[in-house]
This record gives C-alpha cells, structure tokens and sequence, in this order.
C-alpha cells in the first residue's frame, strides 16, 4: 500500500484534474451550443424575469453587444481556468514523489486556475448575476444553486491542496 503522504498527494491531484476536466467540459458547452449559455446570460443582464416591482430594474442592460462580450468574457475565463487546472495538475503529477517543497511549489498553476473558478462563480455569478442583476429573483434564469456547487468544491479544494 502506498503512504498517507502519498495518496493525499495523489488526492490534490486528482482534484485539480477533475475541476480543469469540468472547466474544458463547460468551455465545450459553451462553445459548442453558444446560443443556449448566451439567453441565460441575456436575461440576467436584462433583468426581465426578476419580482415586477422590484426597485432595482434600473440596473439593467439592454445591448445585444454587451451580452455578447460580457459572455465571451466569461468563456475566455473558463478558458483560462480550464489551462491553469489542467497544467497544474500536471505539474503535480509529475512532482508526486518529490520533496515537499518542490511538491508545495508545484502547486501555482492549479492554485491560479482555482482562484480564476472563484472569480467566475463566485464574483460573476454570485455577486454580479446574483446580486447586481438580482438573479435570485428569476424562477427561469437562476443559476445560484450551481454557483454555489461550483463554488464550494473549488473552496475546498483550493483549502486541500494548500495543506
């Protein structure tokens, strides 16, 4: 049997990998059917399924080309996460049985593209859909219960592999 130390390593790794093969499925998705990520990102900035007498209808956005832009931005960053995860799993992988410390080193690409899934999920989803655009209002276009899936596996994860 392999040592504890071992297997936690193995552990960090796999982790990572799932999270950038989750991050290249979304960018695949998103690119692959443009169109059906792009509705939910239009109806969010249009805010146009939100309470009726919400008081916040001020914030929204009405541009064919911001939505276009602000959902590219999006897949770019997912692009990102996807390089950063998967390079950084392999750079744990190939550090498995080194010193500690070359092990700890190897970890900034994958602690990079955790930090890029946070910003995404958690400052684009959670706190600009959600809370900008008052995503929690909307019954159809609600994305907050995967945000927080996505969320708190990359916080965890992110906790697990800085130890």
């Amino acid at each position: 049997m392999y040592s504890t130390a071992l297997l936690l390593r193995i552990a960090k790794m796999v982790s990572v990998f799932a999270i950038g093969i989750m991050a290249l499925l979304i960018v695949i998705g998103n690119t692959t059917d443009y169109y059906t990520n792009y509705y939910f990102v239009e109806h969010v900035m249009k805010m146009d399924t939100i309470f009726p007498d919400s008081k916040i209808h001020y914030r929204h956005i009405d541009n064919p080309v911001l939505f276009h832009i602000g959902y590219i931005f999006i897949i770019t960053m997912e692009t990102a996460m996807t390089f950063c995860c998967l390079k950084g799993s392999w750079l744990l992988f190939k550090n498995l049985k080194s010193t500690p410390g070359t092990f700890h080193a190897s970890k900034n690409w994958a602690v990079a593209g955790l930090i890029t899934g946070i910003i995404i999920w958690f400052l684009g989803f959670e706190v600009i859909g959600g809370e900008w655009f008052a995503m929690w209002q909307s019954s159809t276009w609600n994305g907050l219960g995967s945000a927080e899936r996505i969320i708190s596996f990359l916080g965890l994860t992110m906790i697990f592999i800085t130890f």
